[in-house]
């Protein structure tokens, strides 16, 4: 259910370095089972300049609105422009299809500030999840 290639935040999001360097980020499993249905993702520009653990965007379900966070800084060079039609991606496939935004990470020091698998799973074991 977390995959143990992902790094995790404490606000549920996570991010995956990819062959190429470049880094994809979404929200987990956690987050969207919270949510309930997707019905909604304001995403960043292309270009934007995003900052580890600021706001990033907003994702929007049936039960509320929420504020996404970014787990890393960098340059946004891609955002996954079909959750703009199909939002419910995050619900079924938040690891894969439902990834947000592609970034040009400024810091790869900065994913050592992030969780493993394990401990975002404990995290979510002590919070009573």
């Amino acid at each position: 259910m977390y995959p143990s290639d992902l790094r995790y935040s404490k606000e549920h999001e996570w991010v995956r370095v990819t062959d190429d360097g470049t880094a994809l980020v979404g929200i987990t499993h956690y987050a969207q089972q919270q949510l309930g249905d997707v019905v909604y993702i304001d995403l960043p520009l292309v270009g934007a300049a995003l900052e580890q653990s600021k706001r990033m965007g907003e994702i929007e379900s049936v039960k509320a609105v929420s504020d996404l966070f970014s787990p890393a800084s960098g340059e946004v060079l891609e955002v996954n422009e079909s959750l703009l039609n199909a939002p419910e991606a995050v619900n079924r496939d938040p690891y894969g299809k439902g990834w947000m935004v592609r970034l040009r990470l400024k810091d790869k020091g900065e994913l050592a500030k992030l969780m493993d698998a394990q401990a975002y799973q404990g995290m979510l074991g002590q919070a009573g999840h």
